[in-house]
């Protein structure tokens, strides 16, 4: 039974997973390409200056259903349990988490938050990754 829900949330998550499969593509010049704990990571050059001129705070990495983009290996290795937050959401979101996501960061800023720091999905991540159990971010 186990098998069989993991099953359930990787075909939930697919359609986000297929948009991170695009953006993978699209940056494929000498993409690496690896499986971590059924995730696919992937990094390269133009992964690297997406992530840093092409999102609003230079991400070290982002998730998009079962695929993880990083800037590079170090940047993958040191994001992966704050990045497998991401990867949990996506499963329970499924084709949802990409407009939550950004409605979250929406709300924040109606709030007076950061968009990023303030973004629910981001605060979980964040209070889930061990590095940053004992700071406040």
């Amino acid at each position: 039974m186990v098998g069989a829900m993991r099953i359930v949330r990787i075909i939930w998550a697919a359609p986000t997973s297929v948009l991170g499969l695009l953006v993978v593509v699209a940056g494929g010049w000498r993409v690496r390409l690896r499986v971590v704990d059924g995730v696919l990571e992937a990094h390269g050059p133009a992964l690297a200056w997406l992530l840093t001129r092409g999102t609003p705070i230079g991400a070290s990495a982002l998730t998009l259903g079962h695929v993880v983009i990083g800037r590079n290996a170090g940047a993958l290795d040191a994001t992966r349990a704050h990045e497998r937050v991401h990867v949990r959401q996506c499963e329970l979101w499924g084709p949802f988490f990409v407009p939550a996501y950004l409605i979250a960061s929406i709300v924040a800023v109606l709030r007076g938050r950061h968009f990023y720091f303030g973004n629910t999905f981001e605060m979980e991540a964040f209070r889930d990754d061990s590095r940053y159990r004992d700071q406040e971010v």
